[in-house]
């Protein structure tokens, strides 16, 4: 079967989202399926482009127009969809629905093609808080339940039934074992723990709540017994976040325990994992009304081998002895609490890394396929 990966926005070595869609994309792969990528770039000449892989589809012109063309022209990706007889199309939303996005999306379904759209995060309405974003959002509410009429179905990583009146695909979000090291044990000083934290960081990560503990925590009379450093690899979205924990950092002088990496990937962030003793993952999702959700970076933090934090209600680690879960509120990490947990941590790095063996992104990408009754044949060379 041909099918079509169709996201908006290009590829990144750095960026966790781009690492997530390639390996959907090998995921069905892996299932048999002959998969390619089409998606939005500016080239190098600063030409808005739609590409099929590595290759030039269409040029859509450069600066506005350009920009233009992107949300309204699908005609060379419908073109190139008939020429190639492409039977299923995988849409990733960018919260986008717009009336010629419905007619790209009615025109396949009337060549037969299958089409599932994949929503990241729902709800979503509570991310946007710019005139810009709020925009967008006005103009994506008005069509996207005409825009989920048209498909046929949505993929969503929360445990919602239906979505704009559309039935869903409720998965998890998956783990690329072969892409993922194990973390390497290595000597650390003692009474010496190392969290971390790796995301483009946004508020709803509430990464402030941990500074803040940690704050707190070198103010108490027991700091002595432990040092406590964080270790935050990404960087600042917006000044928001920024503003929420920078003074943090130099108003209780804890600029030798937490440590601003910024990007890293490949063997530098391994090697940052390598001296990780907790992960710490979203401790404010609550802040845009999320209640339950399937993180990547928990099941990163798993397929390391490391226990790790966080706030919301993710059905897959919920009951698991290698989890910590903090107030969904304000308050700050008890950094105490933080500690005890990590002594009591039993299971070994191969052991939290199997119970997540069955989260496989071929294992979740298959239950997408089976959904919507697409054939699948293994490949010899397939994902575990």
């Amino acid at each position: 079967m041909n099918a079509l990966y169709f996201t908006f926005h290009g590829f990144s070595p750095s960026n966790g989202i781009s690492k997530k869609k390639l390996q959907q994309v090998d995921a069905m792969k892996a299932c048999g399926i002959n998969m390619q990528t089409c998606y939005y770039t500016i080239d190098v000449n600063g030409s808005s482009v739609w590409r099929i892989d590595n290759q030039n589809l269409c040029i859509l012109g450069r600066g506005l127009w350009g920009k233009i063309r992107k949300r309204i022209d699908y005609n060379p990706i419908l073109t190139y969809i008939k020429q190639e007889r492409i039977s299923f199309v995988y849409m990733r939303s960018e919260h986008n629905a717009s009336p010629f996005l419905i007619r790209f999306v009615r025109q396949l379904k009337n060549k037969g093609v299958k089409i599932v759209m994949e929503i990241p995060t729902y709800p979503y309405d509570q991310e946007y808080s710019t005139f810009k974003g709020k925009y967008l959002l006005f103009v994506d509410k008005i069509f996207r339940k005409n825009l989920a009429r048209q498909l046929d179905a949505i993929v969503t990583f929360s445990n919602e039934p239906e979505i704009f009146g559309q039935r869903t695909i409720r998965i998890s979000n998956g783990i690329d074992f072969d892409s993922i090291k194990l973390k390497q044990l290595q000597s650390t000083q003692p009474n010496e723990i190392h969290l971390i934290a790796v995301a483009e960081i946004h508020y709803w990560h509430g990464l402030d709540r941990i500074v803040a503990g940690l704050a707190d925590y070198y103010q108490s009379d027991r700091h002595n017994a432990c040092k406590v450093c964080l270790h935050i690899v990404g960087e600042f979205s917006g000044e928001r976040e920024r503003n929420e924990i920078m003074p943090l950092i130099v108003e209780n002088q804890l600029n030798n325990c937490v440590i601003l990496h910024g990007k890293l990937f490949g063997k530098e962030l391994d090697e940052i994992f390598d001296r990780a003793d907790v992960g710490v993952g979203s401790l404010a999702r609550h802040r845009s009304n999320i209640i339950r959700i399937k993180t990547l970076k928990n099941r990163e933090y798993a397929a390391r081998g490391i226990p790790f934090i966080y706030s919301e209600i993710d059905d897959d680690f919920e009951e698991m002895p290698y989890i910590m879960k903090v107030p969904a509120d304000e308050s700050p990490v008890d950094i105490h609490q933080v500690i005890n947990f990590y002594n009591r941590i039993t299971m070994s790095t191969e052991e939290i890394r199997n119970s997540v063996r069955h989260l496989s992104w071929k294992n979740q990408m298959k239950k997408v396929l089976d959904s919507i009754d697409i054939a699948v044949y293994e490949n010899k060379n397939s994902l575990r």
